[in-house]
């Protein structure tokens, strides 16, 4: 009998009018590429309360649009896996791009039938040398701890939902901590979270240039030293919501 996999590719956006229809355009391209029998998937776009085009511009490149007031990238990536209809969900950042060869590591990764998600490692270009010492950093520990990087989460979608999906309490590395719960999830049945690192996902490098390295470090420091008051106030989290793009 030919298995059946349909795919949710969510895609949380706010004020991605430069970026969007690249990300977009790299989804259709990828699942274009990778048409086979029994293979669906559909594209949502959770507009965060954007307050440019990106909403009208998704859905001229013909994906679904959900519409999350609520400006936290957490309640976003819910929302779209709650109209999500796939029995798998890709959460993709709308300044990333998908590629063919990473969306069939992915597709190779859910047929085996071994895994419970996925992450990829990253590739950003131009990066300054400090910037590239961070990303080759977080690659090492990524791997090593199979944490996902935002950029890029895959699950079932039956462990999302048990485990509660991506913890809103949290305005920031939320998809850690659910990294982790997908682990635990799967070890109880005999599955894996693993780190994809064949076809690295290509992401934006805006926030390096956006930001200089003494508020990156800054921001990195405050989580380093006050996690739980940090990640839990938006207003210490300018790296993410002060809204630079």
């Amino acid at each position: 009998m030919m298995a059946i996999m349909h795919l949710s590719i969510i895609v949380p956006a706010f004020n991605e009018a430069r970026l969007i229809e690249q990300c977009l355009q790299s989804i259709t391209l990828s699942v274009a590429s990778h048409s086979k029998p029994g293979f669906t998937s559909e594209i949502i776009v959770v507009d965060n309360n954007s307050t440019d085009n990106t909403a009208e511009l998704a859905k001229l490149a013909g994906a679904h649009v959900v519409f999350e007031p609520i400006n936290q990238i957490g309640r976003a990536r819910n929302a779209g896996a709650a109209q999500a209809t796939g029995d798998w969900l890709l959460f993709l950042d709308a300044d990333s791009l998908l590629s063919p060869g990473l969306l069939a590591d992915i597709v190779q990764m859910i047929e085996s039938g071994r895994y419970v998600g996925c992450g990829s490692t990253m590739h950003l270009d131009d990066l300054p040398w400090w910037a590239n010492l961070t990303v080759q950093l977080w690659t090492r520990t990524s791997i090593l701890c199979r944490w996902a990087a935002g950029a890029l989460v895959v699950c079932r979608r039956d462990a999302f939902e048990t485990v509660g999906g991506f913890d809103q309490e949290l305005y920031a590395l939320d998809e850690i901590r659910l990294s982790k719960q997908l682990k635990r999830w799967g070890r109880e049945r005999g599955l894996q979270f693993t780190i994809l690192t064949k076809h690295p996902l290509k992401t934006s490098s805006r926030k390096f240039s956006l930001y200089s390295g003494r508020e990156i470090a800054s921001q990195i420091f405050r989580i380093f030293l006050l996690p739980h008051r940090t990640l839990q106030d938006k207003k210490r989290l300018s790296f993410w919501y002060d809204g630079r793009r």
